[in-house]
């Protein structure tokens, strides 16, 4: 993703504290006070433009999101994203890393975790920064449930490959798989701007479900 700098952007992000979490680290352990309702929470990790985040949480009502996102420059877009959504009330936002979840997040706070079109770092050098790498799934299950979940979409059929293998190596159970999302299209599948663009060239577009069974 080509970021352009938005020198606007840090001022836009606090004028919206209803959408972008202020202090987050605050609300450990506590997310279900923070929303009108409390319900189970899902997170997508890298939620770019909020195309997906904020079509789930109007699709899905009884269901807590948050899509965090580290860059300002593209978070500023899912705040017009939901925005333009008429703000959903069980939706908000993260400008911190995802490689620090655990900061965010207490044990059982999530209930489910996104991860859509990451970046597959395609060098071997770099395996440790794919998103489904050993030392994430650590992660995502430090703040998960014992039967939690990680859903998860991408174009590149590499990093899909290297993340069947590390999620089975890390016995999780595989629930979903497909190699061809769009072929068999799920009437409850809710589109990013990468697999619509993708998907327009031409690409298939994977897509697995796994569960921890600890």
């Amino acid at each position: 993703m080509r970021l352009r700098n938005k020198p606007w952007a840090d001022e836009f992000i606090a004028a919206h504290p209803t959408i972008v979490v202020p202090n987050p680290e605050e609300w450990k352990g506590k997310w279900g006070t923070l929303f009108p309702q409390n319900q189970p929470l899902h997170i997508e990790v890298g939620t770019g433009k909020g195309k997906f985040i904020t079509g789930m949480a109007i699709a899905n009502p009884d269901i807590n999101y948050i899509g965090i996102e580290l860059y300002d420059s593209v978070i500023v877009s899912a705040v017009e994203n939901a925005l333009e959504a008429g703000s959903p009330p069980n939706l908000r936002l993260l400008n911190v890393n995802g490689a620090h979840l655990e900061k965010y997040f207490a044990k059982m706070d999530v209930a489910r975790v996104y991860l859509n079109f990451s970046d597959p770092w395609p060098k071997t050098r770099h395996a440790k920064r794919r998103l489904t790498h050993e030392n994430f799934l650590k992660l995502y299950e430090s703040i998960l449930p014992s039967n939690g979940e990680i859903h998860f979409k991408t174009d590149n059929r590499g990093l899909f490959e290297f993340s069947l293998v590390s999620i089975s190596e890390y016995n999780m159970r595989l629930k979903y798989v497909s190699l061809d999302l769009h072929a068999e299209m799920p009437e409850d599948n809710i589109t990013t701007e990468y697999e619509e663009k993708f998907s327009a060239l031409g690409q298939p577009i994977y897509r697995l479900e796994a569960v921890f069974n600890k």
